[in-house]
């Protein structure tokens, strides 16, 4: 052994030596209490100043009981809702304690980096906390949560918790200042309001968390179930007056909504539930689970352009159904003791599955969504599986993880990396579910009869319930009896084709035709996306940019890649109609389709030797068989 490799020796020796003193450290200063079931004693006292909308800049101030000694709290991580670990840390700034008028240093703990530890001093009993929450002010810093006419308060980014504690047993007693004028809809219980203040009713930490707020200049707001014992409220809050002039037979939609929901559950777990829908141009968009409320955004045109919202509208649908899916029953590793603790997301296909699936059911049972629409869409998400590279070596039960993994951002090559395809992959499953049983049965159940044996249960109760893949089966079993888990683990751990039996059950195929259908042409031209999937492999940004490149494709086995600009077809400035044109023209020819192409400083021409036309989805009646999907979308009487 040469001086060299003995001195490297020796630091290497001396840095493992160095490491296990640290690791010892380290545990010791981080080992986290568990969080108890036994009451935080004292009630937090939360103020939240929400009326700088001009900076956007939430001031907050928490007094938090406390004893002398060594005290962590914690700021949330695990979002519900978000799958992910996902919360705002970057946004919370100016953090500063005081006790009995002094300042109390704190440290931010050097792993967990959600946690900041302190030494309550002798004779302090209550901490002050005073800090900001930077709402984002443009584009790429974050979601949007505060503009000149809209606040959106979600408790989570503003309060700190004591670690030790199960968040259900922690209390909390918020105020809220807002701007002059504004009004605002949450499911938390006013106890007054003094002009802009409100202070709400105490309630638990939990449940604080589970309850945000929409504030607006512009609001109105709808009650869709008159003269029922328990209330549900559609509140808007808008840019403008005018984006708030609903008519009345929209309303009755988003009415039939609710009582279809009634209708399916059978049941409610919740004192009363408020849509929280947000139409604009600059508050970030969202659509979000709560137990009693869920928030909503959509375009400023909602109401006042009927027929292009229509893509948007089974949002509403999706989010009232997490009431039952997901808020109140919950999948194990899910009901978890605190914000700080990571999610098990791995029955996501339930979670998000079943209520995409319901989401898009009910939307057309309502109205909101017109069943043919509706059946377009569907033909939408079956194509995007029966092209889906990525089913070869990744399957469904390990995108359920992709929230994690990916933290959502975009993906260079969506459909072999796979994203989040538990929900529309989820969704053709459960249909597939339904269609089988309805058969299996003679028409006589359907998954109908699961979700009310599933989520429909101790109607009224409030506290969460959580489900396994147990219980999942035992209840399909007790709807009809059948090898309901080696099905669902053969579709979720498989890496077969497509699960399109439910639309063939269902009496209708996929087929692909040189029209597109009107409710995609309405989601392309809100996206200002252009798309040839299925016929040369990419779509088009406004920018004339490729994206969602299908991996095999005709584009891809040509050498292109997401980001590349396309600046001519044949010799041609492109435009959309000059691309569509000229697949078209190649169509029974010989003649090939010639792209100038731009990466970077690089230009060169693609010639891509296609000759079939235009290719959209589309759902097509298979003659002699029962119509089962439009039995499944018709209104339950």
């Amino acid at each position: 052994m040469n001086d060299t490799a003995r001195l490297c020796s020796r630091l290497l020796l001396r840095s493992k030596g160095l490491l296990a003193v640290l690791a010892g450290a380290t545990f010791a200063a981080h080992a986290a209490p568990p969080s108890l079931d036994t009451p935080y004693p004292g009630t937090i006292v939360l103020h939240v100043d929400g009326s700088n909308t001009g900076q956007a800049i939430f001031q907050i101030r928490e007094s938090i009981p406390v004893k002398a000694g060594p005290l962590t709290l914690l700021y949330p991580e695990w979002l519900p809702g978000n799958h992910n670990p996902s919360g705002p840390l970057n946004q919370l700034a100016g953090l500063k304690f005081t006790g009995n008028g002094q300042a109390i240093a704190w440290k931010r703990d050097p792993v967990n980096v959600f946690a900041f530890h302190l030494d309550i001093p002798a004779g302090v009993s209550t901490l002050t906390a005073a800090y900001q929450f930077l709402s984002p002010v443009q584009d790429g810093q974050g979601r949007i949560t505060m503009t000149d006419n809209i606040v959106g308060v979600q408790w989570n980014a503003m309060v700190l918790y004591p670690a030790g504690y199960a968040t259900r047993k922690i209390t909390v007693q918020p105020n809220l200042k807002l701007p002059a004028g504004f009004d605002f809809g949450t499911a938390l219980e006013t106890d007054s309001r003094n002009g802009a203040d409100t202070s709400f009713k105490p309630t638990d930490l939990e449940t604080l968390v589970d309850s945000p707020l929409f504030a607006g200049r512009h609001l109105k707001r709808f009650d869709l179930d008159p003269g029922a014992k328990i209330p549900v409220n559609l509140t808007i809050v808008a840019d403008d007056a005018e984006s708030l002039e609903a008519k009345p037979e929209q309303i009755a939609i988003h009415r039939a909504l609710v009582q279809q929901a009634a209708k399916l559950y059978g049941s409610h777990h919740y004192q009363h539930y408020d849509f929280l829908l947000a139409l604009s141009k600059d508050f970030g968009e969202i659509g979000l689970e709560h137990h009693q409320s869920s928030e909503n955004s959509a375009e400023t045109d909602y109401f006042t352009d009927w027929k292009k919202s229509e893509p948007e509208r089974d949002l509403l649908a999706h989010e009232y159904t997490h009431s039952w899916n997901g808020k109140f029953r919950r999948p194990d590793g899910q009901a978890v003791a605190n914000f700080n603790t990571a999610l098990d997301d791995s029955l996501m296909w339930v979670y998000e599955g079943q209520t995409e699936y319901w989401g898009k059911v009910l939307a057309a049972r309502s109205g909101l969504v017109e069943q043919q629409s509706t059946k377009d869409l569907l033909a939408a998400i079956a194509a995007r599986f029966d092209n889906m590279a990525g089913r070869d070596w990744r399957a469904l039960q390990d995108t359920s993880y992709a929230p994690i993994i990916n933290n959502r951002r975009p993906l260079g090559w969506p459909n072999y990396q796979r994203g989040e395809d538990y929900y529309w992959e989820g969704l053709l499953i459960w249909l597939d579910v339904d269609t089988r049983i309805r058969e299996l049965s003679g028409e006589k159940r359907s998954l109908n009869d699961f979700a009310r044996g599933l989520f429909g249960v101790e109607d009224g109760r409030h506290t969460a319930l959580a489900y396994s893949f147990k219980d999942v089966v035992a209840v399909l079993n007790r709807v009809q009896p059948y090898d309901w888990a080696a099905y669902l683990h053969a579709r979720l751990d498989g890496h077969g084709p497509a699960p399109l039996d439910g639309l063939t059950r269902s009496g209708w195929k996929l087929v692909y035709t040189d029209t597109q259908a009107e409710i995609l042409k309405v989601i392309e031209e809100e996206r200002k996306t252009t798309d040839f999937s299925y016929s040369l492999g990419f779509s088009l940004d406004k920018d004339g940019k490729l994206t969602q490149m299908m991996w095999g494709g005709l584009a891809f086995k040509a050498g292109l890649a997401g980001g590349t600009a396309l600046v001519a077809v044949n010799g041609q400035a492109y435009k959309p109609a000059v691309l569509i044109a000229a697949i078209k023209a190649a169509k029974g020819s010989n003649k090939k389709i010639d792209l100038l192409v731009k990466k970077g400083e690089r230009y060169r021409t693609v010639s891509l030797d296609y000759h079939d036309g235009m290719k959209y989805p589309h759902l097509e009646r298979i003659p002699g068989t029962p119509d089962r999907l439009s039995e499944i979308l018709a209104p339950m009487k």
